[in-house]
């Protein structure tokens, strides 16, 4: 059964612009090209310490293997990773598992 991520977290005072450009132009596109699904990408309309994003697997094995694929390249851990901590607040990241509802427009 498909089961989103909403991913929770909170950029440092300042930095949320920056933030939202790597994940938009380097992070969104990379994890996009490794199969994962991004549903939705959002920052606070008021408050610059929200950035929510959504992604999407068809199961657990998958979820898995993506994770591998991203997390453990060379270009995750030589290119984004070692940036991460400049803008967000690793710490803080919050990521809770959804399921949709039967009638949900989001499957």
């Amino acid at each position: 059964m498909a089961f989103f991520e909403l991913r929770q977290y909170k950029p440092h005072p300042g930095k949320q612009d920056a933030w939202v450009k790597i994940m938009e132009e380097e992070i969104i596109p990379f994890q996009v090209s490794k199969g994962m699904v991004i549903c939705g990408s959002y920052k606070g309309e008021t408050d610059e310490s929200v950035y929510v994003w959504i992604r999407r697997f068809d199961s657990e094995e998958q979820r898995v293997q993506q994770y591998k694929d991203v997390y453990e390249s060379d270009f995750w851990k030589t290119q984004i990773s070692p940036r991460v901590p400049d803008h967000i607040d690793r710490s803080a990241i919050v990521v809770t598992r959804l399921v949709a509802t039967p009638r949900s427009p989001v499957q």
